[in-house]
């Protein structure tokens, strides 16, 4: 029995955790819209999609010890984002500007760092969390840099009302510095140590829990 329910809550919070990560990284391209907030959208989405991959590539790599899962559970969440993508392509919103996986090469780096020490779970959260921090924004770059032309989308797909917290009031020039990808980066570096010491976490957890 407590096989049985160790095994259940592990297959629930992979499902919980990817659907989430899913959900929280789906509209990581929508800041080409807001083309007066780009850059700061830019930097929210490159930290939020570090942090979430981070916490469920730690959790799905500790429980199984192999390296190679935090790949897999990337492959997870790049899938269920291409689904996504696909039943809103369906719909006519322009599909071809968000599908770049950008979480895998990141993912890669946490297993990197898991396998090449051995499996020592705190060079994981320090090596592999930092690694994720500071990579994870220069793929989002080149996946905003590789998508179709952001005007040309704003033109033929026109945005709705913004929010009043969302409305510009004036041109964002110079916000960050002109380096979203530095500022994600060093943002993503402290915070996804934080994340994978969670995702660690989470491991230890299901095995009390169950225990």
């Amino acid at each position: 029995l407590m096989v049985w329910l160790r095994r259940c809550t592990h297959y629930l919070f992979i499902v919980v955790v990817a659907v989430n990560s899913t959900l929280l990284t789906i509209n990581a391209g929508d800041y080409i819209f807001y083309t007066d907030w780009a850059w700061t959208s830019f930097v929210v989405f490159s930290i939020s999609q570090t942090l979430m991959l981070t916490v469920g590539a730690c959790y799905y790599l500790t429980f199984t010890g192999v390296p190679g899962t935090a790949t897999y559970y990337a492959l997870i969440m790049t899938v269920y984002t291409w689904i996504a993508k696909g039943a809103w392509f369906a719909l006519g919103y322009p599909y071809d500007f968000i599908v770049t996986p950008v979480w895998l090469p990141s993912a890669m780096l946490l297993d990197l760092a898991y396998w090449a020490t051995k499996k020592n779970k705190h060079s994981l959260i320090l090596f592999g969390g930092v690694l994720v921090g500071m990579s994870l924004p220069l793929f989002n770059m080149v996946n905003l840099i590789t998508v179709a032309d952001p005007l040309e989308t704003a033109f033929k797909y026109p945005r709705p009302t913004l929010p009043p917290y969302m409305t510009p009031i004036e041109p964002q020039v110079g916000k960050f510095y002109n380096s979203p990808v530095a500022l994600g980066a060093g943002a993503g570096a402290v915070l996804a140590c934080t994340f994978a010491a969670l995702g660690c976490k989470l491991t230890t957890w299901t095995y009390r829990w169950m225990a």
